[in-house]
């Protein structure tokens, strides 16, 4: 097995490219898949101030690696949700990370600094831990990049994250986040941080090819609520899938992309959005969802 770019010794096969690699053109089409992204879809350049979301696991890694690898101007963010030993662990993975490099990086505790405990809210609220870990996380990674002067925040999201995303999508048909599933989540209010994914044509196996060859120290365990999650059975359907006919989840994210989601560009559309009256943020209530974290466990002291 040949290296298609050098003709050396090929040591990692992607299926889906038929195509082998060596350890250094592998790297190379790492590298080419990710500025290829970020310039097709204009997420940001050099110039601007990039938020990256980490949460220790193989793919945030990669990508706040890469993009400071690459001469971004990057500052990580790694928000703890009270998991017990997992949010420990993972803390810990992300500040050695960040000082080994000489990388800035911002710590949110929700416990600490805003009271929160997701296990408390979801007894009260009746809503799984899952839902609750969103809506924080989506509060906090827009407000600080917002209060930051940050021009966009990136996620690790790979190309199995989006394709089982997608599915569950389409099964549930769910216009609304159909409409915003996309590589990039343009600004629509004067509060809202554009939301960028580097990383979407890039599979979980590469993204872990990468961080084995660099040597990047990462979080190995699964959250321990991801367990028995209806993303984890379709991205089990979607390997079958792509098992019987290589390339499959590209394609299926790509023909998306390019035809269908501009048919549900009206739904999005159609959102009014407010500023929360408690804090400012954008919502499409009067009191945003963590500010209504914030009261509620207030009460129940």
């Amino acid at each position: 097995m040949k290296c298609v770019r050098c003709k050396g010794k090929g040591i990692i096969y992607l299926k889906r490219h038929n195509a082998a690699f060596c350890q250094d053109c592998f790297l190379y089409y790492y590298k080419n898949q990710v500025k290829k992204n970020i310039k097709r879809h204009k997420m940001f350049d050099k110039k601007d101030k990039i938020l990256v979301v980490i949460s220790g696991g193989k793919d945030s890694m990669a990508l706040w690696h890469i993009l400071a690898s690459e001469g971004y101007n990057v500052t990580g963010m790694y928000i703890n949700l009270g998991i017990g030993h997992y949010s420990d662990k993972s803390q810990q993975v992300v500040e050695s990370f960040a000082q080994k490099n000489g990388l800035e990086l911002i710590v949110k505790d929700i416990k600490k600094e805003y009271g929160l405990d997701i296990y408390k809210l979801s007894k009260l609220l009746k809503r799984s831990t899952c839902s609750i870990c969103g809506s924080i996380k989506r509060y906090l990674f827009n407000k600080v990049a917002y209060d930051g002067g940050f021009s966009a925040v990136a996620t690790g999201h790979n190309l199995d994250d989006e394709a089982a995303t997608l599915l569950g999508n389409v099964l549930s048909w769910e216009e609304g986040y159909l409409a915003r599933q996309s590589p990039v989540l343009e600004s629509t209010h004067p509060k809202l941080v554009k939301k960028v994914k580097p990383l979407y044509t890039l599979t979980e196996r590469e993204n872990l090819f990468y961080v084995l060859i660099n040597k990047i120290e990462f979080l190995h365990d699964e959250c321990p609520h991801a367990i028995g999650a209806r993303s984890i059975l379709y991205k089990e359907v979607l390997n079958r899938l792509e098992e019987e006919s290589p390339g499959t989840k590209q394609r299926f994210i790509t023909s998306f992309l390019e035809k269908g989601r501009r048919h549900f560009q009206d739904v999005y559309e159609k959102v009014e959005l407010k500023e929360c009256i408690s804090c400012g943020q954008v919502t499409t209530t009067e009191i945003c969802s963590f500010c209504r974290f914030v009261q509620i466990l207030k009460q129940d002291a």
